[in-house]
Order: C-alpha cells, then structure tokens, then sequence
C-alpha cells in the first residue's frame, strides 16, 4: 500500500478531476489488521477490522458516527470463499448488516476484461474496478485503476469492500 501520510500504509482514490476522493490509510506500516477508510477532509467513514476465529478469516467494516466508530454493528462483512487452486480467491460480500437489512454480493478477480468485480446473486455487475488507460490506449501501471459503480450504491462502501479483496489477496 502507498500512503499520503509518511510512515503509513494506504492508497488514494480521485474522480475524474483529480481531486481527492477517498484515502485509505492504517498509520501503522507493520500490520494490515485494521485500516480506515477516509473521505478527502481526512473525516473516518469506515473502520475496517480483520476478525478470526477457529475456521476462518473476514473483514468487517464499521460505518463512522463523526466522532466514534460504530462497533456494534458492521455495515458490511466481506468473507474468502475456500478455493484449493492458486489465484485470486471469489469473495462473499453481505453489505447492510448495520440497517437489518443484508444483502449479498460476490467479488470476483479477472485478469483479461478487469481487475474486479463486484456481482449481485443474479449475476448483474454492480461495480468495477479496471486498469485506467491512457488516451491511446497504453495501461498507466497495476496501481492505477478505474472504479465503475452502479448509482444506486453507496460509492464508499463499495471502496471498503474493493479495499478487503485487495487485502485478503495481498495487493495493497
């Protein structure tokens, strides 16, 4: 991960003007255990933590209340699929668990059409990640992406869940 802040681990995300978006930071460069997802004014919007337990490992992101994480509910929980093969493992994503109200998403890695992908259980794309290319047509490096999200979808929360498969698969 490449960090804005010197001595941290993270990334930065821009719109099409170039201003900053989103960063997404853990101020500790030794451990991937908790990083932040932050809006550009630096104000912390998720919290997301790994968890263990005996069998397996996920992430759980915890929406900001201003001043204070929400920990008692996570609003999204993103889990590996177990898969024996080498690669990019597929996700399983449950977004809203904070409102009552889950809904389920994979993630999927591809190397020839786009980075990732973010599917509904009907298979609909609901966001995007591919690598950005020049006007004419040259890849601008494997850190530099471009996000294609669905409007309807809360464009952070989707950053959170791109930001865990980036971790789980050892990207950032």
């Amino acid at each position: 991960m490449k960090s804005l802040v010197l001595g941290g681990r993270g990334c930065t995300v821009f719109d099409e003007k170039g201003k900053i978006v989103y960063r997404v930071d853990n101020y500790n460069s030794r451990y991937r255990d908790e990083v932040n997802l932050m809006d550009s004014n630096g104000m912390v919007l998720f919290t997301i933590v790994r968890k263990r337990s005996k069998l397996f490992r996920f992430w759980e992101g915890y929406r900001s209340t201003g001043t204070e994480m929400g920990k008692k509910r996570p609003g999204f929980q993103v889990r590996k699929t177990l898969r024996i093969s080498r690669g990019d493992s597929p996700c399983q994503v449950i977004v809203g668990l904070d409102e009552n109200q889950p809904r389920h998403y994979k993630i999927h890695g591809w190397s020839s059409k786009s980075v990732c992908e973010i599917a509904d259980p009907f298979g609909t794309l609901v966001a995007e990640l591919k690598r950005k290319k020049s006007a004419c047509g040259v890849d601008l490096g494997n850190d530099v992406l471009t996000m294609v999200v669905e409007p309807h979808l809360d464009h952070s929360l989707i950053v959170g869940v791109f930001v865990v498969y980036y971790l789980i698969n050892c990207k950032i």
